[in-house]
């Protein structure tokens, strides 16, 4: 097991202190929808005083949802009925976000059981009770991992991912699975993110007829529209921060190797890894927790600088400004100039920082993708019960049935990582030695390095952009490159809107450096003031 910082469940504690002042394991839910669904007003909200749930879970914290369920108002089981009804209401009908690809039929029972413990007085943590959803390329015990492919429609784990073995542990119940862009966008150069073959488009709750990005997509929608208290993304370059930034949350990745990649349908072995997507940075911390199988410590073991009350001030902190990332949307300038201003205001020192070797880790970076993806893929399909043998076969699978699989886009990516040999080879070794250099060593690291920095800040991604099949993604900036492909840590959090999509400041911080990361994001988020607000459903932009 890697090693593990071991203050972060201090952190946590603080955080959530301070945050407190009949169903269908079908793996295609795009089809369902309509046949359960509850009436829902222009708004999205349920339109029947007699369908509202016991418990009203819009944009409900873990630390209100555990004094809730404390206070005996409600349960784990009534938290498990309200997200089912706003599933059905929202994702379902009414503004039809099709974020969900499919639900947990265990969810509710075992919920109740978990009520059972917090009656006989065992509380398990701060997850204990809550429901989670998790993508779907993450293995879930009797549910489908499809990965967003029809191809892997009847694949179904008999074992939960490590992650989702942590979650069950801390007390989480598992709502069910999210949609994804087909193969974590990893199918074709011209994917569109938030579509699979197995879960049709997810469209983004802010407004709908834009993208959730990708290939969290699933996720970043369902978290944002309330559909489940906090969810479980993965990211190879920029997949939890991205949705996460265009959706109005939260969204932290790890350094790579702190969760455990046991179970999920892999792409890089290099980049990989799950992390939380959230509506605040207490929630991320304490699903990270619970993710990353840490286990709790007394607040005295931990660092001054990672106490509760620390977190919460940038005064002496230091940043670089990457205007590498800037230059591309006026408006998104601006709100970056202002959240640096009210970072100031707070007692942040900003200064302007450049990466000198910005983007040139492209094309080794594209190599060692290919080259991990066909290693680490066949690998994960021959250890379970995929009804595909290898990579070989599913290029095959996909070009009979390409009707079905490939109506917008083809497999380039997935022939390119077909025609690589083993990771022997040196065209591999060199492009993983030279990725990891330019992006780490002689990238971001040497900037933190040099700068004296705590972190290097940049808007996260560009605007959503509007869903189009026919032309693909419309990507016009991204912040996080070097940090996913160097494997370090880094985090995203709301910095506010514009023309009434989100937006989000990304925070880039040292390889291990994780609990630092998320005691400063705290501190930026509360500097930032009221930078997220609730989704309104918005059929689409209006000038």
């Amino acid at each position: 097991m890697p090693n593990r910082p071991r203050a972060l469940p201090a952190l946590i504690a603080g955080l959530l202190v301070l945050a407190a002042s009949g169903l269908s394991g079908c793996a295609n839910r795009a089809d369902e929808g309509g046949s359960n669904a509850l009436p829902v007003s222009d708004d999205g909200t349920l339109a029947t005083a007699a369908a509202t749930p016991k418990v009203d879970v819009v944009e409900l914290s873990v630390a209100n949802a555990q004094a809730g369920m404390a206070a005996g108002r409600f349960t784990s089981a009534d938290l498990v009925d309200a997200y089912l009804a706003r599933i059905a209401a929202i994702d379902d009908s009414g503004p039809t976000l099709n974020a969900v690809i499919a639900l947990n039929p265990e969810a509710r029972a075992d919920a109740e059981a978990l009520d059972a413990e917090r009656a006989a007085g065992q509380v398990r943590g701060p997850l204990h009770g809550i429901p989670v959803l998790v993508k779907d390329n993450i293995d879930v015990a009797g549910l489908p991992t499809t990965a967003g492919s029809l191809a892997l429609a009847n694949h179904v784990p008999a074992d939960d991912a490590a992650l989702v073995a942590s979650l069950r542990e801390a007390g989480a119940v598992i709502l069910g699975k999210t949609n994804l862009s087909e193969w974590a966008n990893f199918r074709s150069t011209s994917s569109i993110s938030g579509w699979s073959s197995a879960g049709g488009q997810t469209r983004n709750p802010y407004v709908l007829d834009r993208n959730a990005c990708g290939s969290s997509s699933g996720t970043g929608a369902a978290i944002a529209a309330s559909l489940a208290t906090v969810g479980v993304g993965t990211e190879t370059d920029g997949s939890i921060l991205c949705p996460s930034a265009v959706n109005g949350l939260v969204g932290f990745k790890p350094t790579v190797g702190l969760v455990s990649a046991d179970g999920i349908v892999p792409i890089s072995a290099s980049q990989d890894t799950a992390g939380p997507m959230a509506r605040s940075i207490a929630d991320a911390a304490a699903l990270m927790e619970a993710m990353s199988g840490l286990e709790p410590i007394a607040t005295t073991d931990a660092p001054e600088t990672n106490d509760a009350g620390a977190a919460a001030t940038l005064a002496g902190k230091r940043f670089g400004l990457l205007r590498q990332a800037m230059g591309r949307h006026g408006g998104l300038d601006a709100a970056t100039e202002a959240a640096v201003a009210q970072l100031r205001a707070a007692g942040a020192e900003v200064v302007d920082a450049e990466i000198p070797t910005w983007g040139q880790w492209g094309e080794a970076e594209l190599t060692v993708l290919l080259y991990e993806f066909k290693d680490g893929l066949n690998r994960y399909l021959a250890e379970g019960p995929a009804p595909a043998a290898d990579l070989e076969a599913l290029i095959a699978w996909n070009t009979a049935n390409a009707d079905r699989t490939m109506p917008w886009f083809a497999q380039e990516l997935f022939e390119q990582a077909q025609a690589k040999g083993p990771l022997t080879e040196p065209a591999y070794l060199e492009a993983r030695a030279s990725a990891k250099r330019l992006a780490g060593e002689d990238g971001l690291l040497k900037v933190l390095r040099e700068g004296r920095f705590d972190a290097l800040i940049a808007p996260t991604t560009g605007l959503a952009w509007p869903i189009d099949p026919v032309l693909g993604d419309h990507f016009t900036s991204a912040g996080y490159g070097a940090a996913a492909v160097a494997g370090t840590p880094s985090l995203t959090v709301p910095m506010g809107e514009i023309h009434g999509l989100p937006v989000g400041l990304s925070l880039l911080g040292p390889k291990d450096g994780d609990v630092g990361l998320l005691a400063l994001g705290a501190a930026v988020e509360a500097s930032l003031g009221e930078a997220r607000r609730a989704p309104d459903f918005r059929p689409t932009l209006q000038p």
